[in-house]
């Protein structure tokens, strides 16, 4: 007899498993102890599955820990159990061929990839987490992209409609469990569902233990869909098998019949819910269809719809009570009720706002006059502000669009009224006259205050708004209606405001001028006019330039301001628009005189950004001009710090948390620039660059075997390892590639080479198409790197040569003899090159006084070894406490020879009496080795 029907306790299941033979029992017993197996007697017992459901339960138990691991946000343990996962799939390959793609997996794949961008998106999450969780994000991201590849037209299905395919799963679970029912008794979620076994007849009483297996495996699979469910059926299970042990008169088929009709009353369960869950869509299309029906009869039944936790305010609250005359101290004091429910905790900000709408609007039908709508108006446009309690937080498009619309109003009222409202901060509330009478309406206020938080707004939703959307361009075009606000307010206040808020409203108006490129002022100056009639007209109709307009406002502040921050803005802005516009000199000649780079680093953070974009402006214009020299200095600063980016505002650099806490990285947030304000990093990097490849490889040249020369710039050198540094040397592809490659073709004086690597297609489209002069640039560059070239070609191969012509070298770098002629008198002039001018045959004759590369090491050697001996001599007279002997001690604490080698400023070695002078060996009487 089969072990199946043993007693069903552990004890008695244990001394029978060792027994030989076993006592049989009645039928019903023996089914009642069946039906409540103990977990050590399941464990024993051999279970026989499909090779489909072991792998794809294999898949379920990895998708399940993976949804776990989402729940507390475990990166590492996802990533582990993802590549899991892929292998296990990997391995099911021959059966998800047969099968088909399980839509589990489809929908684990999709969902993972939506909360990986999610965590993504989410900044403040991901610098919160730990390194190895961020670690895992991000390579786990990656991963799922890519793998998501070969799955994109299933993931879009299910994405389409979610709902359908997860009761297609729903549907397929019982399917296949059902199939597998012979081989797998008791597979748990894996088990013969209700229905599907309904469906069979137990023709024979063999078959009873088949029958028994799958009544379970179906229990359990009602009990993984709902928990509470589960509970009340084994608690009817243990009743009715209790009576069934009771009664042992009764035949095995009575108590199968009675199995039978409870698990089949138990299965419809699950099938309920399962059209419950499909009727579900239906439901809430009926629901959308006729709301007012229900919501009558909700309202019969005494229940209210309500939505987002708040009563639907069914009618307005009335303003004042019935038969009320209504006159400016009654609306004044319902004002006042108003505002002293601002800021209160549980107040209904958009309400309010309403409200202050609806009073201003009684007020107007009943005539009370300009001032009480104008104070109306201030605390609308106020509570419009204070809509967002966080700072932080940027104007919704809605309130934005109502805010500038007030302010519009509120100017139209004051230009109507010009005479007749009186508006200041210096109005005490007991002064002011709102009332109609024969004295003109005096409301306390400040306009401007209310302008500059607007402009403040405006850049607020600037910076927090994508830059590469459609969104910021809308947005950006609200620009011209907020420089027209400022300019209507700037002309009211010419005539009504004080001479410091005159320059609070100017240095508004140059704010939204300065770094705007005037491009109708330049084709003027060009000479150029409109292509068209209209163009032409339009340029007539057209105001005073942006230049003339920043030369008027910033000379009042100039004379007038009191602050020293308003002038040091406006003279930075007025710096700005000259360097943009290309007046380098007027830009260098305001820069100096205004003596700000010597105290610069105390003014506050805003406005040091503006002067780093204001430096870095005057050197790209010094460039544009041929100033190589002034460029580079006026560009080491913020190039040679590595954070360019940072210094002007136009992001923040990934920072330990010990650096820059959370706070301080918001406040630093609310600081940056907006992007079409910015300016292009790659540009000033190519523009730093190419200034000092310029000067460094002349003076490379020319410095060869000089052991103690500077580096001009940094940056430059160490571009130039990491290009030495590369194994494989390929054609350069990006900038920085193009600014080495150009500088070792200069080196070797082949300055074709080195004009092909800086101008070119690729080096056009990234950085000097983006200059207003495009030509101007690329001919004063190809005039820059012929010149610099003849330079280094001579220090470099100065030695080889006993004489060269003028011609030939203005045939080998194509330049005009008297630009030759010049560069070289310059070179002898200033000691570089020691050789001489011989004008009836124009040839160039070398001195040969250059020292070979053996003398060059000789004098390194003898510098050395004298330092050396000083030092040594330093310490031992120390030691002795002896001063003097063979060195004599300089009033300056040094020690030195009489007749020693010095060296003099130019830094060559020279003897006092008849010794060697700068340049080599060179005797006082002229008389060459």
């Amino acid at each position: 007899m089969s072990r199946f029907f043993a007693t069903g306790s552990d004890s008695e299941s244990e001394e029978s498993s060792s027994a030989d033979e076993i006592t049989p029992k009645a039928p019903g017993t023996t089914l009642k102890q069946s039906l409540l197996l103990s977990d050590d007697e399941e464990d024993t017992k051999r279970v026989v599955r499909s090779a489909k459901d072991k792998r794809f339960e294999e898949l379920t138990n990895l998708i399940k820990t993976i949804r776990n691991a989402m729940k507390i946000r475990d990166m590492a343990k996802c990533l582990e159990e993802f590549e899991q996962l892929c292998r296990a799939f990997l391995k099911s390959k021959n059966i998800v061929d047969k099968e088909g793609v399980p839509s589990f997996y489809i929908r684990l794949l999709a969902d993972l990839e939506d909360y990986l961008n999610q965590l993504w998106e989410d900044k403040e999450g991901k610098k919160k987490m730990n390194k190895n969780n961020a670690k895992a994000l991000s390579t786990l991201r990656q991963k799922i992209r890519k793998y998501n590849r070969d799955y994109e037209t299933e993931i879009a299905a299910y994405k389409e409609n979610p709902q359908e395919s997860a009761d297609e799963e729903e549907e397929k679970e019982p399917e296949d469990s059902g199939s597998s029912s012979d081989s797998d008794a008791e597979g748990g979620d894996e088990g013969v569902s209700s229905t599907s076994f309904l469906k069979k007849k137990p023709e024979a009483a063999s078959e009873a233990s088949k029958f028994l297996k799958s009544a379970k495996g179906s229990g359990d699979e009602s009990s993984s869909s709902d928990d509470d469910d589960d509970d009340e059926d084994w608690g009817s299970d243990t009743v009715d098998s209790g009576s069934e042990s009771s009664d042992e008169g009764k035949g095995r088929s009575a108590s199968l019949a009675m199995v039978f009709l409870r698990k089949t009353q138990d299965s419809d369960k699950p099938s309920e819910k399962k059209l419950g869950k499909k009727k579900k869509p239906k439901k809430k299309e009926r629901l959308e269809e006729e709301p007012e029906e229900e919501g009558g009869e909700e309202a019969g039944e005494g229940w209210e719809k309500v939505k987002g936790g708040v009563p639907l305010v069914k009618e307005k609250p009335k303003m004042f009570a019935k038969g009320t005359e209504i006159n400016t101290a009654v609306v004044v004091k319902k004002l006042n009720e108003i505002l002293q429910a601002r800021g209160k905790k549980g107040t209904d900000r958009a309400a309010q706002i309403e409200l202050l709408h609806a009073l201003a609007a009684i007020a107007a039908e009943n005539n009370l006059g300009q001032g009480i709508l104008v104070k109306i108006k201030f605390n609308i446009i106020a509570s419009l502000y204070d809509y967002n309690p966080n700072l932080a937080a940027f104007m919704k498009p809605d309130m934005w669009k109502k805010c500038l619309d007030c302010i519009d109003e509120l100017l139209d009222i004051l230009f109507d009224n010009n005479n007749h409202i009186f508006i200041g901060e210096n109005i005490a509330e007991d002064s002011e006259n709102l009332a109609i009478s024969d004295q003109p309406f005096r409301v306390r206020g400040c306009v401007l205050t209310l302008v500059e938080r607007m402009d403040e707004e405006f850049t607020k939703i600037m910076q927090n708004t994508d830059p590469h959307s459609q969104e910021y361009v809308d947005n950006l075009k609200d620009e011209g209606r907020v420089c027209g606000i400022v300019d209507r307010l700037l002309a009211y206040m010419e005539n009504k405001g004080s001479t410091e808020e005159i320059c609070r409203i100017y240095l508004r108006r140059i704010m939204h001028t300065y770094y705007k490129f005037d491009y109708k002022a330049h084709r003027r100056s060009l000479g150029l006019q409109g292509e068209s009639k209209s163009e032409q007209d339009q340029e007539e109709s057209e105001g005073e330039d942006s230049a003339v307009i920043m030369d008027r406002l910033c000379k009042f502040i100039y004379a007038k301001d009191r602050t020293d921050r308003i002038r040091t803005c406006a003279i930075l802005c007025h710096i700005y628009h000259h360097a943009l516009h290309s007046r380098w000199y007027q830009a260098r000649d305001l820069m100096l005189m205004s003596h700000l780079q010597d105290n610069i680093q105390h003014a506050d953070p805003p406005v040091q950004i503006l002067y780093n974009r204001t430096m870095v402006q005057l050197g790209i214009c010094a460039f544009r001009q041929g100033m190589i020299k002034d460029a580079h200095n006026a560009l080491l600063d913020i190039q040679s710090s590595g954070r360019a980016k940072e210094l002007l505002g136009q992001g923040l650099l990934m920072r330990n948390m010990q650096e820059r806490n959370a706070e301080q990285e918001k406040i630093e947030k609310r600081r940056q620039v907006p992007f079409h304000m910015h300016i292009n990093l790659e540009l000033l990097e190519c523009v730093y660059l190419v200034s000092a490849m310029l000067l460094e490889i002349p003076y490379m040249a020319a410095h060869e075997f000089d052991a103690r020369r500077r580096m001009i710039s940094k940056q430059f050198h160490h571009q130039l390892r990491v290009g030495e540094r590369q194994p494989l040397l390929g054609p350069p592809e990006s900038m920085r590639e193009h600014v080495v490659a150009a500088s070792k073709a200069m080196k070797m004086g082949d300055w074709r080479t080195c004009h092909s690597f800086i101008i070119n297609e690729k080096m056009n489209s990234k950085v000097w198409d983006l200059f207003p002069e495009t030509q101007r640039v690329r001919e004063m560059l190809v005039r820059k790197i012929q010149e610099e070239s003849l330079r280094t070609y001579l220090f470099t191969y100065s030695s080889v040569y006993d004489s060269i012509s003028m011609e030939t070298l203005s045939e080998m770098f194509e330049l005009e003899i008297s630009t030759v002629h010049s560069i070289i008198s310059k070179m002898i002039i200033n000691e570089e090159l020691m050789a001489s001018l011989d004008q009836p045959t124009q040839t160039v004759v070398m001195h040969r006084t250059e020292p070979t590369s053996l003398q060059n090491m000789a004098l390194q050697l003898a510098e050395k070894l004298g330092s050396l001996v000083e030092n040594n001599e330093r310490v031992f007279d120390l030691k002795q406490g002896v001063y003097g002997g063979y060195f004599n001690r300089d009033q300056k604490g040094g020690y030195q020879q009489k007749q020693s080698y010095q060296r003099d400023q130019k830094g060559g070695y020279q003897q006092k009496q008849g010794g060697y002078q700068r340049g080599g060996y060179r005797n006082q009487n002229q008389s060459n080795y």
